[in-house]
Parts: structure tokens; sequence; C-alpha cells
């Protein structure tokens, strides 16, 4: 038997860590989370102008009420457009390699980001302004369903022993980063410009400004080398002729368990978001600046909650900090009526802050985990498919059904909605394990 000297191993771990932060891992995670910031400013600006000059520019002749529900139909083409996005690029994800479909998934979202500036209003052209809007708003999910996956996939095939989880948590956070933007800017124009000129042409500047953030995250992103779990992937066998068939023929319980996973994070997120945002501000009377403003201040928490999961998932495991999150997403549905029919500003920013700081553990280990179900040949497709699928369920069509739910006057019954989501991504992590954690 040989013992190492005193301090070997210490230096063994020290070299680890230097090795964890080369330049090349934080070019990687530094792409990874660019990629996904633009990708998710993207999408949230479109949230937030849904919520709130949507309605009466491409639905006027309806009641308000009607209008509010009009766009937030919109907003959930977007969702069923995912998976169609998350099929196509996962195709070629899994077969010519992450780097490239990312590149494509980048440049279809910010296309159609930056064309929706350009949409005439239904006074100019009638229903064909929000059939453009809908063609657009599909181009959008389209390529959104083909970003977390890849994003997810170059973070954590990228990932040293024992970082999986930190490694996979930095594309989540490109979330509350894309929020951040989206809604800061927002709240800059509203601040800056009178009410009739935001409604005129106002909104329109943050949907210019995706061209410059796209031109940064394809610059970013054509810089990155091939994962190496990818390429031996290929080394050692052709890749998968079609990718999600084979997903489904050979991993169902998989796809199954790891969408009812996501449904979670899903509903918490759109429901203190876009569903909050045009409840404030049309049935509970705030104005879009101070809602905007206690938004803005609880997106933090969510950074915080991400940030905790990831270091959390790596000492336990993904599975158990996201069934942990799933309990208290629950938890958060019950104290929605109570806090946000308080009439109170601060209690709503109190509540807001602690379902986002929930959502953050029902959402950053989901990088490490969804990939970890489904083996490399097939790991884009499998975990896009899941990840967008569960979107649909989530948070498709969660803000339209917590419109009608909270049409009696109280957010109790949306609550009950939020709890539910939870119980039902809890059970589908109950027969989940991680079992290619391994070659990831």
């Amino acid at each position: 038997m040989t013992f190492a000297p005193r301090g070997a191993k210490r230096q063994a771990v020290r070299g680890r860590d230097v090795a964890t932060f080369r330049p090349e891992t934080r070019r990687v995670l530094t792409a990874s989370l660019v990629g996904t910031a633009v990708e998710f400013y993207d999408f949230y600006v479109y949230a937030t102008a849904a919520a709130l000059v949507f309605g009466p520019l491409f639905f006027p002749t309806a009641s308000a009420a009607a209008q509010q529900l009009s766009s937030y139909a919109t907003f959930a083409v977007a969702f069923f457009a995912r998976p169609v996005g998350a099929a196509f690029f996962g195709h070629f994800g899994d077969r010519i390699g992450r780097k490239s479909t990312l590149v494509a998934s980048l440049l279809t979202m910010g296309i159609s980001t930056f064309l929706i500036a350009f949409l005439p209003p239904y006074a100019m052209v009638g229903w064909v302004a929000p059939a453009l809007l809908c063609v657009l708003r599909f181009g959008q999910g389209f390529g959104l369903g083909g970003e977390w996956g890849g994003a997810a996939l170059l973070a954590v095939e990228n990932a040293p022993p024992g970082w999986r989880a930190r490694f996979g948590m930095v594309p989540q956070l490109g979330a509350p980063v894309g929020f951040l933007a989206a809604n800061g800017l927002f709240l800059i124009l509203g601040l800056l410009l009178p009410p009739g000129d935001f409604q005129a042409w106002g909104w329109r500047l943050p949907f210019l400004l995706s061209a410059v953030l796209v031109g940064l995250g394809l610059w970013v992103r054509l810089t990155i080398a091939e994962t190496p779990t990818f390429q031996k992937a290929m080394a050692e066998a052709a890749p998968a002729h079609v990718p999600m068939a084979e997903v489904f023929r050979r991993h169902p319980g998989a796809l199954l368990g790891g969408t009812f996973a996501v449904v979670a994070c899903f509903a918490i997120f759109y429901l203190s978001t876009a569903f909050a945002l045009g409840h404030g501000v049309t049935a509970l009377g705030y104005t879009r600046q101070s809602f905007l403003g206690v938004q803005l201040g609880a997106i933090l928490f969510l950074a915080a909650g991400i940030i905790a999961a990831g270091w959390l998932s790596d000492l336990k495991s993904p599975r158990a900090v996201l069934m942990g999150g799933c309990v208290a997403t629950v938890a958060a549905g019950a104290l929605m009526g109570p806090m946000m029919d308080a009439g109170s500003l601060p209690l709503i920013w109190l509540w807001l802050s602690a379902a986002l700081f929930v959502m953050g553990f029902v959402y950053g280990p989901l990088g490490a985990f969804l990939p970890s179900l489904f083996p490399p040949r097939v790991r884009y497709s499998g975990a896009s498919l899941a990840f967008n699928v569960g979107g649909i369920i989530g948070g498709g069509l969660t803000p339209i059904i917590a419109t009608g739910l909270a049409d009696g006057g109280s957010l109790t019954p949306v609550g009950y909605y939020l709890g539910a989501a939870g119980v039902l991504s809890l059970l589908g992590l109950l027969p989940l394990r991680a079992r290619y954690a391994e070659t990831a």
C-alpha cells in the first residue's frame, strides 16, 4: 500500500478547480449564459408587451377583459411552437452538434422578435395585424424551443465531476437576466415617455434593441468548440437516424416524468410575472411603473434561488432539490390569495419575491437533471421536448386560466392552481432517476 504525500490531495483538488475555470471553460459558460439571456429577453419583451399594450393595439373591438384574454392567447402561441422547435433543433443538435444548432435557434428567435417592432396595429390593416403577430410569436417559440436544451447541454457536457449542477445553473440564470433587461427597459420607457407616445411607438423600442443583443449572443457562441461529450458519442457510434423517434421508443418514462417535472417552474413564473403584471395594473389598480418596479426587485430572488439550488444540487442531488421546491410551490400557492389580495404593495412584493425564490429551486436544477435522464445520442431531443411540452402544461395557458379564475375578485383560486402545479411536478419526479449523469 502506498500513501500520498501530505498535502497532495489538497493540491490535486486545487488543480482540478483551476482546470474547472480555465479560459475555455469560462468562454463556454459565458456563451451559455449570454445566449439564454438574449433569448429570454426576447421572450419576456413579448410577455410584458402582451400584458400592457397588445390588447388595445391588436384587439380594439373587444371589451377590456376580452382584449387582455386575446393578448394572452397570442402569448400562448409560442408555447405550442416550442415543442415543434424542440423536435426540429433537437434532431440537428443530436446529429450535427450543439454549437451550430444553438446559433440557428438564436437567429430564429432574434429575427422574429425584431420584426414585431414593425407590425402595424389593427387600426391600419384589420385582422392581418393580429395574424402577423401570431406568426412572429410562433417564430419566437420555435427558436426558444431549441435554445434551452442546447444551452443546458453546452454547460453540463463541459462540466467536471462534482460540478454538473453548478454548471447547469449558469444558463438558467439567463432567465432573470433577460427579465431584468426586458422589464427594466419597459420601466425606463414608461418613465421617460408620455402614455400616448409609449402606446403609439415606445413599446417598439425593446423589440428593435433585440437585434443588438442577438448580435452579441452570436459573436460569443461562434467562438466556442463542440462539447466533448458529443464528440465522444459521435466517435463511438453513428448518430441516431431520427433522435426523437428513439426518445419515444426507448425512453418514454423519462420523457413523461421529465415533462411533468417542469410544470411547477413554468406555472410559478408566469403567474408571478405576466399574469401578476396584467392583474396588478388592471384589477388591482396599480400604475405600470410601480408594479414593474416591484417585479424587478422580486426577480433578484429568482437569481438567488437558482444559485442556491445549484450548489445544493451538487451537495445532494438535483432531484432532491427539485422535490423540495415542489413542496415549497404548494406553500406559495396557499399564500398567494391572502398576500396578493391584501391591498398592500409591500406584501405583494414579499409574495412575488418568495414565489420567485421558490422558483429557483424548481428551475435551477433542471439544467443538470433533465439531461441526465437521456443518453448523449438523443439528449438534446429528449431534454428539449420534456422541457417545452411541460411549458405548455405549466405556462402556455396559465395567464388565461388564471385570469378566468380571478374573475370573481379573489386570487385564492389562482393559488390553488399553483399548488396543483407543484403537486403534479412532484408526482412526475417520484419515479425518475438520473441514469446518464456520469456521461454528461
